[in-house]
């Protein structure tokens, strides 16, 4: 099986989701962004897996079930950040973020065989999967993170290192209150979708 991973920053006021705000205080973006990473963090739980991995910057607070280990993020970029992550693996695994968190346990139930890496864009030019067989910090080290054309260089560097890759469905990440709305109504039922309905944006309180 596979080792399954998540990227996190602790949901405090002021440090997630400041594109958020306005039309959200910077508490109801935080309230926000612990919703999806507990959404996310429930999907991760229900897969099945060999490990299961927080890859955190900050503390871990209630949110997180049990069953992770909790790892603290390395100093540096993002793709620092995500290689220093890979290299904690031994075999097979995913990686994922904190911003999706309509992702499902029959979309992270990914399947090497046949191939070396799993993709999954995002859609803002990102992406909020990558998996790699034989996971290789140096497949990620040096991709710009952040622009739009991130998803299709770290895809890129991934064929030109001659690996199969598969393609995992396009989702849309969090970080509008665009998106936030947008994702909820994808998954109304989650613990994103309860706590944005209890927020109210500025200029409709």
């Amino acid at each position: 099986m596979t080792t399954l991973l998540v990227i996190a920053k602790e949901p405090l006021p002021g440090r997630v989701k400041t594109r958020l705000t306005p039309p959200f205080t910077p508490q109801e973006a935080a309230r926000l962004a612990e919703a999806a990473l507990a959404d996310t963090l429930h999907a991760v739980a229900a897969t099945p897996a060999t490990r299961r991995i927080l890859v955190l910057d900050g503390r871990p607070g209630d949110w997180l079930p049990s069953g992770f280990e909790v790892l603290p993020q390395c100093a540096g970029g993002l793709d620092e950040r995500l290689a220093d992550a890979f290299a904690h693996c031994a075999g097979p695994a995913l990686l994922i973020g904190m911003d999706t968190p309509q992702v499902t346990p029959e979309l992270l139930t990914v399947d090497f065989t046949g191939c070396d890496a799993w993709f999954g864009p995002a859609q803002d030019g990102g992406f909020w999967a990558l998996g790699l067989a034989a996971p290789d910090p140096a497949l990620v080290r040096g991709v710009p993170m952040s622009t739009p054309e991130t998803g299709a260089v770290q895809r890129e560097r991934l064929l030109a290192a001659g690996l199969r890759v598969r393609d995992l469905p396009r989702l849309r990440d969090v970080d509008t209150a665009a998106d936030a709305r947008a994702v909820a109504a994808l998954a109304p039922h989650g613990r994103f979708a309860a706590r944005l309905a209890r927020c109210t944006p500025v200029g409709s309180r």
